[in-house]
This record gives C-alpha cells, structure tokens and sequence, in this order.
C-alpha cells in the first residue's frame, strides 16, 4: 500500500524560525513571511499534504491574545498555504485544534457554544478552497463529534485524528475502539492519532486502530518529548531515530503518515527517503 507523505509540526518548526514566541497563529498576519518559508520547506521536502496554520486559531484563543478576527486569522493561514502549493498536486488541510475549556459536564462549555465556535473557525477558511479539514489532537470524542458535524457541512473530505496517553486510551478515557465505532458512521474519510507520543509508544495505539477501522489510517506522532528552551526547540528524538520508529507504520498499511511537534522539514525529508526506500512511496 502506498503512503501518502504529511507534513511535520507547524508550531514547534516556525518557533525556530523567529524569537518572538507568541501563539503560532498570530504570524498568519504579524509574519506571513516565514509561514509561507514553512509551507515551501515541507514542499520541498516531499510532502504531499499541508497543514495551513490555523490550528488554534478559534475564538477564544483569539480573542484573548489579539485584536484579530477569526475570520481574517484563519482565512489568511488557508491563503497562505494554498499559494505555496500553487502549481503543484500537494493539497492544504484546513486543520483545527480542541477547545482549551472542557464540555460540560467535566468542564463549563456547553455544546452549542462548542459548536458555535467550530463552526466559526472552520467556515473562515472555507473561502480560500482547502482541500480538506483536519481535526487534530482531540481528546474529547464528545468534543471531537460536535466539530465532525462542523465540518461535515462544507462537503470536503474529513480527517480525525485523536492524541493518546501511554495507557492507550485518550485523557478523557476513551478507547481505540470506542472512537472507531462513533466517529466510522459520521462519513469521515481517515481516522488516527497525532501529538502526545513518540513514534514507539504511539505504534500500539495505531495498531488498535488497524484492528478496529475500516477507513484509511492517519498517523503523526511527535518526536519524543519536545521542549523550548533559550529560544530554542529541543526534540526529544533525532532524525534517524524517528524514522526508522515511524516505519512500522507504513508496514502496517498506514496511509497518511508525517510527524508532530518536534519534527520539522528535515524529518520530512529523511521520512520521505526511509519510505522511499522501502517501497512505500
């Protein structure tokens, strides 16, 4: 089965490239310049899929650490990264983060509020024709439900990706299988993990995914434990080490494969060499 190549961290990679380390998100505007720097390394390193810089870019977020819209934060990362990949066959994934406030009853968001604001972020960067929406790093299958009904209404494909603990189930407690069987019949068209795990302590929970779901797997896992630290990013696995723990991966059948925080365009570019050679690419 062949791969198709993802990008690495967005947020940990532009930190390297500037010493003013605010939300990520904020660049989209204050420094377009090495956003679309980012988007170009990962095209150059072989990426067959971008994530536009909107993440966390949701109400909330916003609101709290800038004078921004939504609209203009969310729209301008989706234009971003459309122009880099323009002439090319490299598609842009609309990516979108959880919400920082727990729903209810563990937390004082409500689900329409959740809705509201996913539905807000997701509809900013649907102007500039993303290819498809990734919801990333979801712990919450509740949370992760109301933003696939979000997404849903565009009428693009739909990637959910959950981040894991080491136990092998998500902080809120639910299981592979739990989130295979709620989220397969919503119409999405790939399902996995991202975030939280090495390569090594993420396989076990990919291969629970491989056992339970008939969809295409996703799977970026982060470089170790990845710290900033004297305005530097320090990750917590080097290259050669990532890649040859992300290969099983691609072994198993993985479709989407790439890297999270920690991972920058030269992991891209040693993973697409590693797949490369095993004939997976």
């Amino acid at each position: 089965m062949s791969v198709i190549l993802l990008d690495g961290a967005v947020g940990t990679s532009l930190w390297e490239k500037t010493e003013n380390k605010v939300p990520v998100w904020r660049y989209n505007l204050e420094n377009p310049a090495i956003v679309s720097e980012l988007h170009r390394e990962y095209l150059a390193a072989g990426s067959q899929i971008i994530l536009a810089n909107t993440f966390g870019a949701n109400r909330v977020a916003v609101q709290k650490s800038s004078d921004y819209s939504v609209n203009d934060v969310v729209r301008e990362g989706v234009r971003l990264a459309k122009e880099a990949v323009r002439g090319t066959e490299v598609k842009v994934a609309l990516s979108v983060g959880p919400l920082s406030e727990l729903l209810e009853p563990y937390g004082d968001l409500t689900e329409e509020e959740a809705e509201e604001l996913f539905s807000e972020q997701i509809a900013a960067g649907i102007p500039e024709q993303p290819d498809l929406i990734l919801l990333q790093t979801f712990m919450d299958l509740e949370m992760m439900k109301i933003a696939v009904r979000c997404a849903k209404k565009h009428g693009i494909p739909v990637f959910c990706s959950m981040s894991f603990e080491a136990c092998g189930k998500t902080m809120m407690g639910n299981s592979v299988e739990q989130i295979v069987k709620e989220l397969e019949p919503l119409g999405i068209d790939a399902i996995g993990l991202n975030c939280s795990l090495g390569p090594e302590a993420a396989l076990p929970v990919l291969q629970e995914f491989r056992k339970y779901a008939i969809l295409p797997l996703f799977f970026k896992p982060n470089a170790g434990i990845t710290t900033v630290s004297d305005g530097a990013v320090h990750s917590g696995i080097d290259i050669d080490n990532f890649v040859r723990e992300v290969l099983p991966a691609a072994e198993i059948g993985t479709a989407y494969i790439g890297g999270c925080c920690g991972t920058n365009p030269a992991y891209i570019r040693a993973l697409q060499r590693g797949l490369q050679q095993g004939g997976w690419l």
